[in-house]
């Protein structure tokens, strides 16, 4: 009696402490994200909304997941340089308002997008910095 009782709580140990771990993709992910949502806080959520919702058709919300989803590659190039003569169309509606532009470094901007891009229905995933730097060579 006293063998299976001792083999059912080490499978058990076991399985709680593999199922607890985390791979260091999704650790990365989640300091990324812990860190965009202070950057967010700070610098964003005055025009885009505590739950992105936006600001009026002045600043487009951040709940569109497909319009994020087919500009995520443009994202760091709107943090980074800012919007000014773009009129974007988010969900059928026209926003003509300006943005600044972030003197953010890259990692900055990484974590920001990561947590833009996993909050508010979003889920994306990661965004490196290496890709912030791929995607800012692309800016138009």
């Amino acid at each position: 009696m006293r063998k299976p009782l001792l083999a059912i709580t080490f499978l058990i140990t076991i399985a709680c402490v593999v199922y607890s771990c985390q791979n260091a993709g999704q650790l990365q992910q989640d300091v990324y994200y812990v860190n965009g949502r202070d950057l967010y806080i700070r610098h964003c959520q005055n025009c885009h909304g505590a739950n992105g919702e936006g600001l009026a058709l002045l600043a487009p919300p951040l709940t569109d997941t497909t319009s994020l989803k087919d500009n995520k590659s443009k994202i760091a190039c709107f943090i980074k340089n800012g919007i000014s003569d773009t009129t974007m169309i988010i969900a059928g509606k026209k926003y003509d308002g300006k943005m600044p532009d972030f003197n953010f470094a890259n990692i900055d901007i990484a974590q920001l997008v990561v947590y833009i891009t996993n909050t508010f229905g979003n889920k994306q995933g990661m965004y490196s910095p290496e890709q912030v730097a791929k995607d800012l060579k692309n800016c138009q």
